[in-house]
């Protein structure tokens, strides 16, 4: 029997590119609202309680009444938005950090946010085994496609052409900035400075390390080596080492969607400094490829089943 499917925001940017997955597979009955009824509360109640598993695709305060219009049914939930990434009974949706079996047995499943993929990617990871500390002051620089600010902002950078780049976030209060911290298991937020560029898709982190304060500076390899050994069974997250250090990483105005994620490990010529690099597609590992590949893992599928690498 067919695994019954509900998408609560299909009609969004995250929503279709979901759709765009499932695409032919027949393990799935997708449960659709037309037009008239997707706003209508008792047919998204009626959607979501029937199905099998739903994935929210909505703003937070939307998220937040779905959950509740799905209570008591039984439908287990992945959550799209930035709602309950960071609450209580949820399990957080990345599996390369939080381990398959949490999210194959879990009800509620947060998707995690586009730029912390690319942060706990790097340094979740280090910090939960001591490679690096807990208390540095870590910093995040990052660039996005502008898809990752919805379709008020897809509209924005298609409505002024001569938009080059947006800094955001100015006010330090980044609503990605809790899950960075809890995940990573920091004692404070990582002073985040996101930016975007006028393409659709496509997005790198890019988290600075002082190896001097760190106390790396004598064995700089450890963060490339550990890095490698953590991700070397993963289907989706390449580590690119040990390679030369590229002379640059870009994104194309007409990249295709993908739903890997390469990492990098840069390192000056005396060890004292590195630059750990995640490149990723904010809409694949970022959104919708993330959402699959946790739907798969929920279903007992193979986990990149319909994705994009």
């Amino acid at each position: 029997m067919a695994i019954r499917l509900f998408i609560d925001g299909a009609a969004g940017t995250t929503g279709l590119e979901i759709r765009e997955r499932l695409q032919g597979r027949n393990e799935f009955e997708l449960l659709v609202l037309d037009d008239a009824q997707r706003k209508d509360e008792a047919a998204r109640r009626d959607a979501l309680r029937a199905a099998d598993i739903a994935i929210l695709c909505l703003p937070d305060e939307a998220a937040k009444e779905a959950v509740k219009l799905a209570e008591g049914s039984g439908t287990r939930v992945i959550d799209a938005s930035s709602a309950h990434r960071v609450a209580e009974g949820w399990t957080y949706g990345f599996p390369e950090l939080i381990g398959h079996e949490a999210i194959a047995n879990a009800q509620l499943v947060s998707n995690p946010g586009c730029y912390p993929t690319g942060f706990l990617a790097l340094v979740g990871g280090l910090t939960r085994d001591g490679i690096i500390p807990r208390d540095y002051p870590y910093s995040v620089n990052a660039v996005s496609g502008y898809s990752g600010g919805g379709n008020a902002l897809i509209d924005r950078f298609r409505a002024e052409p001569d938009l080059a780049f947006r800094a955001y976030g100015l006010g330090m209060g980044h609503k990605h900035l809790a899950e960075m911290q809890a995940y990573a298991g920091l004692e404070r937020p990582p002073v985040f400075s996101p930016s975007v560029i006028p393409a659709f898709r496509g997005m790198v982190v890019d988290v600075p390390l002082d190896l001097v304060r760190l106390g790396l500076d004598d064995r700089p390899i450890d963060l490339a080596v550990w890095l490698e050994n953590w991700f070397e069974r993963s289907p989706l997250i390449n580590v690119n080492w040990p390679v030369q250090t590229p002379s640059e990483l870009l994104i194309r105005q007409d990249a295709a969607s993908w739903d890997g994620m390469e990492l990098y490990c840069c390192i000056d010529e005396t060890g004292t400094q590195a630059r750990l690099i995640a490149v990723l597609d904010n809409l694949g590992k970022g959104a919708s490829g993330a959402a699959i590949q946790n739907l798969n893992i929920m279903c007992g599928l193979p986990e990149t089943t319909g994705l994009r690498l």
